[in-house]
């Protein structure tokens, strides 16, 4: 696995931001049974970044915690069957991993929304880190039903890796 994880704020987060980037997207792919080596990209930055991004491929004007850039196209999520037929759109030709997608988060967010749900810095980037790997992994959340398939998989991604709400 390959991974970037570039803070174009300056800010420091409380937390190695790096390591718990790994530890979730690892968990992620495990947990979802990615046969590939892949590569991600996470960017953080700050309201004022994720803001003009949001309105710029959303349409969407105002900040929001985290955006996804998915790189794959699924027939149904996490169903890699048919990706190795679409090799020079999804493998890096260098290293032959899958290239999922980019994660964009906002530091602010991370701090705001830790504060109003009562947990850990570190508990809100690792839940935006695992929401933000389903979506490059096909999932969605535009419907109920996909809302729930999606919150259970977070909560039991985290939960695999031991950080809960009350962190």
């Amino acid at each position: 696995m390959t991974f970037c994880v570039e803070n174009e704020t300056g800010r420091e987060l409380p937390f190695d931001a790096e390591e718990i980037a790994g530890r979730v997207i690892e968990e992620a792919l495990e947990y979802e049974k990615c046969p590939y080596e892949v590569i991600v990209d996470v960017l953080l930055t700050d309201n004022k970044g994720i803001h003009a991004m949001n309105h710029e491929f959303r349409g969407i004007d105002r900040p929001t915690d985290v955006l996804s850039f998915p790189n794959v196209d699924y027939e149904k999520p996490a169903d890699f069957s048919g990706i190795e037929d679409r090799t020079e759109d999804y493998f890096d030709p260098e290293s032959g991993e899958l290239c999922l997608g980019d994660i964009v988060i906002s530091i602010d967010k991370i701090l705001e929304q830790a504060d109003e749900y009562g947990h850990s810095p570190k508990r809100e980037y690792a839940f935006l880190i695992a929401h933000s790997m389903l979506h490059l992994l096909g999932y969605d959340h535009m419907e109920p039903e996909e809302a729930a398939v999606m919150e259970r998989r977070q909560e039991e991604i985290l939960d695999r890796l031991g950080i809960t709400r009350n962190e």
